[in-house]
């Protein structure tokens, strides 16, 4: 069966949802995710939508998505896609779901002008073979780095003397 790649609405929220948890899951972190469908709707499909989202399906199941958000290089001058999640249920997975995602990324980066598309993995997953043989690259010497919780609200709280 043909796997069909669309934009996700408004009625998708629980179904993002429930993705997310399953990949938070699937990567240890299953009390990680605090969104929720209401939230998710919220943001993603208001007056100022934070991000965009894909599914995939095989049929009329729902058997992948991703997540992203726009980002800009100031060295390039251009845009990009960032990919924060992408999702293949396990069955489906090395069935071309996940290329299936990348591609419609790929059409949507190229058709806005935009220059690039970036994404995090664990160094464990074995999903980093999959992107490497897209064409990804890993940023040799570059690390991620997240501020957040305690630690953002204390710098927030701090005077521009602090040392």
């Amino acid at each position: 069966m043909t796997i069909v790649v669309r934009s996700a609405t408004v009625e998708d929220v629980e179904l993002l949802h429930r993705f997310s948890v399953d990949l938070a899951t699937y990567e240890d972190e299953p009390d990680a995710v605090t969104s929720t469908p209401q939230t998710l709707a919220r943001d993603g499909f208001g007056p100022d939508p934070k991000y965009a989202a894909l599914i995939a399906e095989r049929g009329s199941a729902p058997v992948g998505f991703a997540l992203y958000t726009f980002n800009y290089s100031v060295w390039t001058a251009a845009r990009g896609i960032f990919i924060e999640d992408i999702w293949v249920v396990p069955e489906e997975r090395r069935g071309g779901v996940a290329r299936a995602l990348m591609a419609a990324l790929a059409r949507e980066c190229v058709a806005r002008g935009f220059k690039r598309i970036d994404l995090n993995v664990l160094d464990w997953n074995p999903a980093r073979g999959f992107y490497e043989r897209l064409g990804f690259r890993w940023i040799r010497n570059w690390l991620p780095y997240r501020l957040s919780g305690e630690e953002l609200a204390s710098l927030a709280r701090a005077s521009s003397k602090d040392p």
